[in-house]
């Protein structure tokens, strides 16, 4: 199976399509590349024009959907690398992710939230998607969204 055929299944299992345009919410660009590195801005876990999991974890959103917004995120800036290189083949590497999780004062589980994120990622690239990783509780995030996620990806 390839890495868009992977893609693709996963949207599918998330009940979510990818496939229109990612918005953007003020005057940056979502993705920039230079040279062989691209970086891809905060995404959040929205859908069309739904923020679709918000609040806080720990308070208002559980794990298990904690986990789901940051697939959400990551299927977000994976439809956005597919748009700008033209096919996920020329993905070398994803070096590093940034999660961000809105925390309860007492949440202490940001790294298994980004272990949705980091699912996804290796379901989809396999050793390639294999990255260092940070995850740090927020008090908020735009949007009230429960995880944003920043990303740098080596390409050829």
């Amino acid at each position: 199976m390839t890495r868009e055929e992977r893609f693709h299944q996963i949207a599918k299992e998330l009940g979510y399509s990818f496939d229109g345009e990612i918005k953007v919410g003020g005057n940056y660009s979502p993705l920039v590349q230079h040279q062989d590195t691209i970086y891809i801005s905060g995404q959040i876990p929205r859908v069309g024009n739904d923020v679709v999991i918000q609040g806080a974890l720990g308070a208002d959103v559980t794990l298990e959907a904690g986990q789901m917004a940051a697939k959400i995120c990551v299927m977000r800036a994976i439809a956005l690398l597919l748009k700008h290189l033209g096919s996920l083949d020329r993905v070398q590497k994803i070096l590093r992710i940034s999660v961000y999780v809105q925390s309860s004062a007492s949440f202490t589980q940001q790294s298994e939230v980004s272990d949705g994120a980091s699912e996804v990622l290796h379901s989809i690239f396999c050793d390639a998607g294999v990255h260092s990783r940070t995850s740090v509780g927020a008090f908020q995030l735009p949007k009230n969204a429960s995880v944003e996620i920043d990303f740098v990806v080596a390409v050829d």
